[in-house]
């Protein structure tokens, strides 16, 4: 059922595409339309270049963040890696990791 405030939106919403429309076919509206076409580009140039830079980035983010744990912590290292191997079942020992019993 269409009541008049959805055919008073569709009407709006119509003219404003119009207005839209003959406003790009001026010569205003070619130069701003270019400028966006430009802009555009521009974004999608740098969002490439930061796609392509985002390995190398976290690699160095992950070796300084090692580094500094490492500076700050030495023991942060080793508690990590046993906190991990009991995860994978790994004993941080020498003794071989024994499954629980039921």
């Amino acid at each position: 059922m269409v009541n008049a405030k959805h055919l008073a939106t569709f009407v709006l919403g119509a003219a404003a595409g119009v207005a839209l429309h003959k406003y790009l076919q001026t010569e205003e509206g070619e130069k701003m339309l270019d400028d966006l076409k430009s802009k555009a580009g521009d974004l999608k140039t740098e969002a490439e270049g930061a796609l392509d830079k985002m390995p190398e980035y976290f690699e160095q983010l992950k070796n300084q963040g090692s580094e500094t744990l490492k500076k700050y912590s030495p023991e942060a290292e080793k508690i990590l890696q046993d906190l991990l191997d009991s995860f994978r079942g790994k004993s941080g020992t020498s003794e071989p990791a024994t499954p629980p019993t039921p």
